[in-house]
């Protein structure tokens, strides 16, 4: 039984990578569009590039996805593990991380031009801790109203998640587990930051 029950969860962990690691920007745009999303403006294939290249619908569309590839593989290893042992919040915490990195690093890309991993992010600490997870998309949505700029949201939010999740959790691996994360959402995210503070970084509404 032991036996099985390892294999059962060590089979998620590498669904939680396989689910994380698929592009749903590119693939809806190859579906729905012509365009190659990482040939086109930012050349990622998150939602926001895909918004500005080929429209709000499938942009919203892609953001769902991505959210839904974190939560998924959460959901089913809160089901697996419980989160109230150590044991549980570090397999739980794993298979965000592995559901993060899928699509960081996507496998079906040969690991190459992944996402930043916000919108996966937040789909994996809505399911864990979904009221730090709130309270992460709050700071992005109030930074993005303020500065007009979804990467300023973006690195807000994932500096307020390891925060959020201590005051909630008072989890060392579930606030390990975001620290983690937010240090590797500000590594994919090192040219905005450069455009951020230069001011070349570009809105998200223009004006009229």
């Amino acid at each position: 039984m032991e036996i099985s029950n390892a294999f059962k969860l060590t089979g998620l962990l590498i669904f939680s990578y396989l689910i994380g690691s698929i592009p749903w920007g590119l693939v809806l745009t190859r579906l729905f569009s012509s365009t190659d999303i990482r040939r086109q403006g930012s050349g990622n294939i998150g939602a926001t590039n895909v918004r500005r290249v080929a429209g709000q619908t499938l942009g919203i569309i892609t953001l769902i996805a991505d959210i839904l590839k974190g939560a998924l593989p959460v959901f089913f290893a809160q089901i697996s593990a419980s989160g109230h042992s150590f044991r549980g919040q570090i397999y739980i915490a794993t298979v965000a991380v592995c559901a993060f990195s899928g699509h960081l690093f996507p496998i079906y890309l040969k690991f190459k031009n992944g996402g930043k991993g916000v919108a996966t992010a937040a789909g994996c600490f809505l399911v864990l801790s979904p009221i730090a997870g709130l309270i992460a998309i709050l700071v992005f949505i109030m930074i993005i109203c303020w500065s007009n700029r979804a990467s300023a949201g973006s690195l807000a939010a994932s500096a307020a998640l390891p925060f959020a999740v201590w005051k909630v959790t008072y989890s060392q691996v579930f606030t390990g587990c975001a620290i983690l994360i937010t240090l590797l959402i500000y590594f994919r995210h090192i040219d905005n930051i450069r455009r951020l503070i230069s001011g070349a970084e570009p809105v998200i509404w223009k004006k009229k």
